[in-house]
């Protein structure tokens, strides 16, 4: 068997065992034990296949021996000696890095090379990563009993959770906080589990309900309600960074991408498995074949940014190619394993145990997905439009086989008169970098080009660009009067620009400069000179410089003629195109057609493409299938390749799908053939992730579940269970929630329950100095971590307590911004926010790198990139946002509205107390009160309303 060693030698499948250097005088040298951990700590760094520095690599012995570095049996004779032996009173020259070897390291390596320099078969050196197989993440989770309850507070003994932190804040000599009062935890927990604030009424129902299991119930009609769906919901789609434009730099938007956004939803809401969910994600195609509900899961691998240039050059391409992969590697990793597998395509991971090779055997799982639009609809929607389409399409085929008859026949006619008309064509062809007509000198103060074909389409009479057109005087010297600068307009109908209203504007023929184009959507170009003058040339051209070569940006005319006026309304044509040849040979069989069809074939054409135009409505009538960012799925490459410091342009070793090698021990291994299907493929690795002695995934549900909750997870580095990442504060706890993760059947559910009917959940966020001192950010929950609302929470809750939020759920998204599309796309953050947009701002179509005032200012995240936590910033554009913003305003309005509706009296204070309720979930004391009277009195109800809903206690929980 093939070994690997990386500071350890690897005995077998997932079994390492470290080796300490040293042997007793008269033994000879052992390489694995005294020979590699020098190469290793001090050399393979710089020189391994991936980065052969000096083209030396020392993972085996095929280059030492090779460059002469090492001669077998004659150490004076070796180079590698001299390059890490200090001489004349120079340091050695290797190692660059580090420290020098020491005399007695030197030592090792001259006996071993005079003992034949011997390097064990198959054994093959690389760089340890700082973790390995042994990191506690990669470990089984702990079989370990909750801890006794003895000693506890006897509302800490009964929830195992409670047990755990209670002993955990002993160890540090701390104590929890007692509860919290009851209108906190109703507004705790009703954002916690739905993400919106508590109705007056329902604060009241609780309040009022004195049974011992209230609070259960409470719970337990959150849980059940679909705006949980939506709020948890959120939270997934910013892990799996879930957007719909394509990013990169044209960024077009993705119209199309809603429906994973509502199948998580819905997901979230039926409390599916965690382990459905991540073979959906994975291979919903796979499993959900014509179940559009299944099927949605799999738009996760197309839902990160996407890069759509469409490079020319094949290396570029296949670059952009090999990012795509990695994206969809990276999120999989992050998400479900808490592992950065991404980080070992170009070599191995400097930091945890997971090899190049590792990586590029995801990577042809994940070789055949490519990002696009795929047909889903189930087999019955399927059927239905076949068969309605059926009789319709034969109709279209009957009448496009005769009107194809019919062309057949006019162009063999035409043919037959090219004798006749090409010798006419005696003048050279149009040409991209300059068209010229001469014609006897005439007076004009209009001359207009008007387009009788484009070069893309013989027949169109847009499509085609203009880079200058110049008219010249019949003077001596001539000069050249379309210029803007002399006086001159141009006016044509072009190609609109959203973003910028005159990149393509008909002005541009006349600026005296060569590139940007005027980018015809009409057949004419009108030149109105500043006077009238006596001209007699023209010259126009698409490409001047010809830099576009024959690239379809400079496409051109292919027919034309020259008209001038006097006044703009009598035209005289003074050349045309019809005596040159044609442009191509499209352009040729258009001009023979036209001038050899007759009267009665043009009836009968126009005739069958009006039956055939029929027969097109009535197909565009059928409702089509729908159709979603979904992906598509091809054939994976036979022979797949490490791809030698990531280049794809350097193939290594070959590689097959196969399981990460690092929990081989703990979780049954996999390598697929060569030739397993695609979707298989991902269906396997779906299958590894979930198997049940597989103890990352669980983990790191269980800790993003306690992340959500607390602010923080028991790992605060969610995506990141590896060397970089975090180590848990209460790993115990950890482990027997991820237990409970099996027990419960992979639902989210179970494990919210137990969690927030915890009392550690329960408790009071009030802050204690001297416990601050030990545990400032209250990591080992001394009291609940309060918390600032996300920024979708605070644009929900500004909507709800204003009467004005809209709880349609699912379907296409709404825009806080206008969007405009050309090459690139701009999106223009709205200033005005119309009822149309009064969705929870999880219905919103986010697109990659859009600023949307408020939901930008609070830290919603660019999902450019995963966002496992939110950042909580505190900046002067919050306050800013919420004071001044006419979205705010018009919520400060409406709620003065409702206050007048809803208070039961026209009295200030009834107004008052009615808002207290609907912001705070309590009533205003007597100085609140008063003071907010005042401020009505003084200002309106308006001002107050403005005033609440920029306050802090609206926006943070406690």
């Amino acid at each position: 068997m093939r070994q690997t060693i990386g500071y350890q030698v690897v005995l077998g499948v997932g079994l390492s065992v470290w080796l300490v250097a040293g042997t007793s005088a008269g033994e000879a040298v052992d390489f694995a034990r005294e020979i590699a951990p020098i190469f290793e700590e001090h050399c393979i760094r710089c020189h391994h296949p991936e980065n052969k520095q000096a083209d030396l690599s020392l993972d085996t012995f095929r280059d030492l021996e090779a460059q002469t570095y090492v001669t077998p049996g004659r150490p004076d004779e070796s180079y590698l000696l001299e390059v890490v032996t200090a001489a004349d009173g120079r340091p050695a020259a290797m190692p660059k890095e580090g420290e020098p070897l020491t005399a007695e390291q030197k030592g090792r390596l001259r006996r071993w090379i005079a003992e034949g320099a011997k390097w064990p078969d198959g054994l093959v050196l690389r760089q340890r990563s700082k973790a390995d197989s042994t990191w506690w993440s990669l470990q089984p989770l702990a079989a370990e009993e909750p801890p006794d309850a003895a000693g506890l507070p006897a509302r800490w003994t009964a929830n195992p959770i409670d047990r755990f932190v209670y002993r955990k804040l002993a160890e540090q000599g701390l104590t929890p906080s007692p509860p919290a009062d009851k209108r906190a935890l109703v507004r705790r927990v009703t954002y916690d589990l739905i993400g919106l604030p508590p109705s007056p009424d329902e604060v009241a129902a609780f309040l009022a309900d004195d049974s011992p299991d209230a609070y259960e119930k409470l719970v337990d009609r959150l849980l059940a309600s679909p705006h949980y769906g939506e709020h948890w919901g959120q939270h997934w789609l910013d892990v799996v960074r879930f957007g719909e434009s394509r990013g990169f730099e044209r960024n077009e938007i993705v119209d199309n991408a809603w429906p994973f956004r509502d199948y998580v939803i819905r997901s979230f809401n039926d409390d599916k498995p965690f382990d459905t969910l991540v073979r959906e994600h994975l291979a919903g195609d796979v499993i959900g074949r014509d179940r559009p509900e299944v099927e949605a899961g799999a738009i996760f691998l197309v839902s990160g940014p996407y890069d759509d240039v469409g490079n020319q050059d094949a290396a570029q391409a296949a670059q952009i190619r090999a990012n795509t992969i990695d994206e969809i590697i990276r999120a999989t990793g992050e998400a479900f394993l808490g592992l950065t597998v991404g980080c070992a395509r170009c070599h191995d991971h400097k930091f945890d145990p997971v090899m190049q090779r590792d990586y590029y055997g995801w990577y042809g799982t994940f070789a055949g997905v490519y990002h696009g639009n795929r047909t889903v609809a189930t087999a019955e929607q399927r059927r239905a439009r076949d068969e309605a389409l059926r009789p319709l399409n034969e109709q279209r085929d009957r009448l496009a086989r005769q009107l194809a008859d019919l062309q057949k026949s006019i162009e063999q006619s035409a043919e037959m008169r090219a004798v006749e008309l090409e010798p006419r064509w005696t003048r050279p062809r149009i040409e991209r970098t300059g068209t010229e007509e001469r014609f006897e000198s005439v007076e004009a103060r209009y001359v207009r080009l008007v387009v009788e074909g484009a070069e893309s389409n013989p027949a169109a009479r847009g499509g085609y660009g203009i880079d200058e057109f110049e008219v010249w005087t019949a003077d001596d010297p001539p000069r050249n009067v379309a210029l803007a600068k002399a006086g001159s307009q141009a006016t044509g109908q072009n190609r609109v620009a959203g973003d910028f209203a005159n990149a393509y504007s008909a002005s541009l023929t006349i600026d005296g400069k060569f590139g940007a184009r005027w980018l015809a959507s009409g057949p004419e170009l009108t030149i109105t000179l500043a006077q009238s003058e006596r001209i007699n040339r023209v010259l126009f051209s698409s490409d001047r410089p010809g830099d576009a070569g024959e690239h379809s940006v400079a496409s051109f005319v292919s027919e034309y003629r020259i008209e001038v006026s006097l006044d703009g309304q009598q035209w005289t044509a003074v050349a045309d195109s019809h005596d040159r040849q044609p442009v191509n040979a499209a352009h040729r069989r258009h001009r023979l057609i036209e001038a050899a069809v007759t009267s009665e074939q043009r009836r009968q054409q126009s005739d069958l493409n009006r039956q055939l135009a029929e027969v097109h409505r009535e197909i565009n009538a059928v409702p089509p299938l729908p159709v979603w960012w979904a992906g598509e799925f091809k054939p994976t490459p036979s022979k797949l390749h490490v791809f030698v410091g990531g280049d794809p342009q350097r193939l290594g070793a070959e590689v097959s799908p196969a399981s990460l090698a690092a929990l081989d021990a703990i979780v049954p291994p996999y390598q697929l053939a060569d030739d397993t299907a695609e979707g298989q493929r991902r269906l396997q690795l779906a299958e590894w992730i979930v198997h049940p002695d597989n103890p990352l995934t669980p983990r790191v549900l269980a800790n993003r579940i306690w992340h959500y909750h607390f602010g923080t997870g028991l790992v605060d580095t969610p995506s990141d269970f590896g060397y970089m990442g975090s180590r848990p504060t209460h790993p115990e706890l950890l482990d027997w929630l991820a237990s409970q993760v099996h027990d419960h059947g992979w639902r989210w559910k179970p494990l919210h329950r137990l969690i927030v009917l915890s009392e550690t959940y329960r408790q009071s966020s009030v802050f204690r100095p001297d416990a601050a001192q030990a545990d400032a950010d209250s990591r080992l929950l001394w009291r609940f971590p309060p918390r600032r609302l996300a920024a979708e929470e605070i644009r929900d809750t500004l909507l709800m307590i204003a009467g004005q939020l809209n709880l349609q759920g699912g379907g296409p998204g709404f825009r806080l911004y206008r969007y405009l599309q050309d090459n690139v796309a701009t999106y223009i953050p709205l200033d005005e926010h119309g009822p149309e947009t009064y969705r929870r701002a999880v219905y919103h179509q986010n697109a990659r790198a859009s600023l949307l005032d408020l939901l930008t200012e609070f830290d919603c995240p660019d999902n450019a990139f995963s966002a496992p936590r939110r950042a909580s910033t505190t900046t002067p554009l919050q306050a800013l946002t919420m004071m001044n913003h006419r979205f705010s305003l018009d919520m400060a309005e409406r709620l003065a509205e409702r206050l007048q509706r809803e208070a039961g009296s026209d009295r200030a204070a009834d107004q008052v107390q009615r808002a207290f309720s609907l912001a705070y979930a309590r009533p205003a004391d007597e100085d609140e009160q008063e003071a907010a009277v005042a401020l009505i009195d003084s200002h309106g109800l308006r001002a107050f309303c403005r005033a609440l809903l920029n306050s802090n206690e609206l926006i943070y929980l406690r």
